[in-house]
């Protein structure tokens, strides 16, 4: 695998990519889109100081000419429906260039990121970028962490907040987009406040409509790539587990020189299964066909193979100190989004902890967990038949959308990008699919 590969990893216990459809702009890119123009020098900031709720932490340098890149900090409910339950600091961020322009609503769906960087539609549009920090990820976090407010619903009423709140500013068209679970987010923001933003381009976003039902991905990681590839695949997480002893041996010796540990997962022998099981599954989400010649063969030695999983599954990921950030993420899935399956007959006689790859392993026993099997069947049914201007890009390699969005005929469309994996984007798709996807975009923004 490319180094890239395992930075990606070690950046998101969910292995989801969440800057996939971010992009950086070429020098002067601003411009050729938008003509040169320039933004208010002054104004935005006191602007920004109006809105009601919403403090600014910071100014931040570092943002492409004709931007100005703002931290910033709104005050939310942390129950919608209850306004008694307090409140919590969202972290937000915005690349101001004019309130003429569009603005995407763009997130991760977790932590935000905090550099000046342009999703690809922002790019495309030359617009403005509101960046929302998911709630319960990041510092977006009440003082008392109830996850009973850590649901879809409640995400959604953020988000719906930010764009009434922003609309004052920004009152051109508002596209909103993410990649994988930021795609996601997006999705599931449109299915509760559908009029609040003009279109959405999903990049990368599953869509686990039951969670009992894992066949979408079984076959896909049956038959993607080659078949040689596939057995190697097999053959390496087999040779993994064959020799358990020492490679736990391994990973102990690596927690304990970073003052890790596995109380969250329970044990390193159980941490590693994990990784042997997602490491199909990762191999095809962020990996290309050219990674199966690095694939170690049956001679191949324990360093060799140890290093190999390390990078395809990331085990720093499973340690408490990675895992502890990412308990809301597996408290959501246990709990509405829902889970992925992988093969095992291969591994017969290997495995020892039946419920290694269920999010409550990643979550603290002290937080209650109920799933809720209705939640992404309503999702997934208003999006076939009331989404509207609803973009989706997935990568034809891709596992985590082995169970894609399927969009209704108003107005919506999926595109796939040949060969791409999770990071697929607009300027992945063949020539005319992107065409496609550049004139919707520009069409939805107004700019047709």
């Amino acid at each position: 695998m490319r180094t890239w590969t395992r930075r990606r990893l070690l950046r998101s216990a969910a292995l989801a990519g969440g800057l996939a459809a971010t992009a950086v702009a070429p020098a002067g890119a601003a411009a050729a889109v938008t003509g040169g123009a320039r933004p208010e020098r002054d104004g935005i900031g006191d602007a920004l100081r109006a809105l009601p709720g919403l403090r600014v932490v910071e100014e931040r340098p570092g943002a492409e000419p004709g931007y100005r890149f703002f931290v910033l900090g709104l005050r939310q409910p942390v129950d919608h429906t209850n306004r008694a339950a307090g409140s919590f600091e969202q972290r937000l961020t915005l690349l101001h260039t004019s309130v003429e322009r569009p603005t995407v609503l763009f997130t991760t769906g977790y932590e935000a990121v905090l550099t000046p960087r342009r999703a690809e539609p922002t790019v495309l549009l030359g617009g403005n970028q509101v960046q929302v920090e998911h709630r319960f990820f990041g510092t977006s976090r009440p003082a008392t962490l109830d996850y009973s407010h850590l649901t879809i619903h409640q995400a959604a009423a953020d988000h719906h907040r930010v764009v009434r709140l922003f609309r004052t500013l920004y009152p051109g068209a508002w596209i909103s987009t993410g990649s994988s679970k930021g795609g996601m987010a997006s999705v599931y923001h449109r299915r509760f406040h559908p009029h609040d933003v003009d279109a959405t381009v999903a990049y990368s976003a599953p869509n686990n409509v039951d969670d009992r039902d894992d066949r979408a991905y079984l076959r896909f990681l049956d038959s993607v790539g080659s078949a040689t590839c596939r057995d190697a695949l097999k053959a390496a997480q087999r040779q993994i587990l064959l020799r358990r002893t020492e490679m736990v041996a391994r990973y102990e010796a690596w927690a304990r020189d970073n003052n890790a540990t596995f109380r969250i997962i329970g044990s390193a022998d159980k941490a590693l299964e994990i990784a042997v099981l997602r490491a199909s599954f990762m191999f095809w989400q962020y990996g290309t066909t050219e990674d199966c010649a690095a694939i170690p063969g049956a001679d191949a030695g324990t360093d060799e193979l140890y290093a190999w999983l390390d990078d395809v599954a990331g085990l720093a990921l499973y340690s408490d100190p990675v895992a502890r950030r990412y308990i809301p993420y597996f408290y959501q899935l246990g709990t509405q989004m829902g889970y992925f399956g992988v093969p095992t007959s291969h591994l017969s006689g290997l495995l020892h902890y039946p419920d290694a790859m269920e999010p409550r392993t990643f979550v603290p026993r002290d937080i209650p967990m109920r799933f809720d099997p209705d939640a992404m069947p309503d999702i997934d049914h208003w999006v076939r038949r009331r989404g509207q201007r609803m973009l989706f890009i997935n990568g034809s390699h891709d596992a985590a959308v082995a169970e894609p969005f399927r969009p209704s005929d108003r107005d919506s469309h999926l595109l796939w990008a040949p060969g791409a994996n999770h990071g697929a984007t607009i300027a992945a798709l063949s020539p005319t699919d992107r065409a496609q996807a550049v004139g919707l975009l520009r069409r939805w923004a107004g700019k047709a």
